[in-house]
């Protein structure tokens, strides 16, 4: 019985965080296009050299104590509202250095543009001081309707704010609008839907138990962050501002699709993982559900994008965005390998174990230096493809522990990973042989999009393909109620 309901409420949470991100992922995909078309690649270059810094300082806002009070068993009031005024106080700190940095960084790029921008969007470290421990309370709980009704106004709120800015000629601070604006209203959303308010509570004793666990995961989180972020800081550095721009818009088409799937994994998978951090079978389950399932809907859509990706940026951003093409589809490569990331390591910090996962984070990070310090003074796409063989060698890394953990070795993950292989195969010979007709770019990407789902569900229906055949009978469970 306590299978069902766990089962339930994880089904029940991935339905709603996948309604999340779908409608976030659409309307933010329709505001990114109707954006680039109107701002320049410098405006997103500028924009993308600020959110550099202001990602490492929201590292230690939103990292390590969230997911404390989630892995947590008995966190009460006391812890919660422990870490709610920490980090109010935490996050005003923070945006005081960066308000004093911001001339010096400024006068690092020779952009005056970047200090205003900088303090301006340095106020969202504040906000997300607060956001933080409201997105661990409603996780803990499994609550994950408040999400979707959050991201629904924050995403939509900011949509409107961003495009009547560009249109308006406000060019960089349109951007910056429409990233405040997302921001204050997703916090102010789940403030007003959620129930908890912090109590006049404050322990020392509990924040320290609570650190002790996360600081871990507060040094994994900057050290991942900084790194990611270094290959932007590296390109705006020693290149210019509309190279950065293409390599970052690039990015973020794959990345908008894998976030969105693996943020709902994610945010769903932890807590129930946490949950059942005793029971190793029943953990190694999920992990292994997790995988097969992510993998089985990403990989078509990375492959399947990295085909279209010509007549894609071409129909929807335009011909001057044509450069971040080859980005794109190196990209799509990158995150396709997402599944078994975050799989892997979800079940290493449900298990209590950060102390590991530090070290993971230390080891791929050491070697992903290397390689970039190897790369970088050979162009943007040599920094580009060396994510390629960075992504590699994280993925083993990661996949390591777990071998002794969970017994889950590398033959059983790799055909967890692949386990959709013969469906994928058969939509990229199809879908790549259809490119080679010359038709409109709206029309080419219709038939080899549509043709290439056709094939990618027929085949994995005719092949009795597990993961195909699991999401179908979750379909049809919720269709007639029937989630347990």
């Amino acid at each position: 019985m306590e299978n069902k309901t766990v089962r339930s409420k994880v089904m029940s949470g991935l339905a709603w965080k996948f309604a999340e991100r779908i409608l976030a992922q659409f309307v933010t995909f329709v505001v990114s296009i109707i954006l680039a078309r109107l701002l320049s690649p410098e405006h997103y270059g500028t924009i993308a050299i600020v959110n550099i810094f202001i990602a490492l300082a929201n590292v230690f806002v939103v990292s390590g104590f969230g997911n404390s009070l989630i892995q947590k068993k008995d966190a009460d009031d006391t812890d919660f509202s422990s870490v709610f005024y920490f980090n109010i106080l935490l996050g005003t700190v923070l945006y005081g250095v960066v308000f004093l940095i911001a001339p010096f960084i400024a006068s690092f790029y020779n952009m005056p543009i970047l200090k205003p921008v900088l303090r301006v969007m340095g106020l969202r470290l504040i906000v997300a001081s607060v956001n933080n421990v409201q997105h661990a309370y409603v996780s803990k709980k499994m609550m994950f309707r408040r999400f979707f009704w959050s991201t629904l106004g924050g995403t939509l709120a900011s949509a409107v704010v961003g495009i009547v800015m560009a249109y308006n000629g406000f060019g960089v601070w349109a951007l910056v609008g429409q990233y405040m604006t997302n921001t204050v209203t997703d916090t102010l959303v789940l403030w007003f839907t959620v129930r908890w308010r912090p109590k006049f509570l404050f322990s020392f004793k509990r924040l320290g138990a609570l650190f002790s666990y996360g600081w871990k995961l507060l040094c994994s989180a900057l050290l991942d962050t900084g790194y990611n972020e270094l290959r932007s800081l590296v390109i705006g550095k020693m290149y210019t501002s509309a190279d950065l721009a293409y390599y970052n818009k690039g990015k973020s088409f794959p990345n908008l699709i894998v976030t969105n799937i693996n943020s709902s994994i994610q945010s769903v998978l932890f807590p129930a993982m946490a949950n059942a951090q005793d029971k190793k079978e029943q953990v190694k389950a999920m992990v292994r559900r997790s995988i097969r399932i992510s993998s089985y809907i990403m990989l078509p859509l990375m492959v399947g994008l990295a085909l279209v990706a010509e007549p894609f940026v071409k129909l929807l951003l335009t011909k001057k965005w044509l450069p971040c093409v080859p980005y794109l589809r190196i990209s799509c490569f990158v995150f396709a390998f997402m599944p078994i990331h975050t799989a892997n390591l979800q079940a290493i910090n449900a298990m209590g174990r950060s102390d590991i996962f530090l070290k993971l984070e230390i080891i791929k990070k050491i070697t992903g230096l290397a390689i970039l310090f190897l790369s970088m003074r050979h162009g943007v796409m040599a920094i580009a493809l060396s994510g390629i063989m960075t992504t590699v060698i994280s993925a083993l890394v990661n996949a390591y522990p777990n071998r002794t953990l969970l017994r889950y070795n590398y033959m059983e993950q790799i055909k967890d990973l692949f386990s959709g292989i013969i469906p994928l195969l058969i939509m990229v010979i199809v879908v790549a042989l259809l490119g080679q007709i010359s038709v409109q770019p709206l029309l080419q990407i219709l038939i080899q999009a549509l043709t290439g789902a056709i094939v990618y569900i027929g085949t994995s229906f005719l092949t009795k393909n597990e993961s195909f055949d699991y999401i179908l009978s979750v379909a049809k469970g919720f269709l007639t109620g029937k989630r347990g």
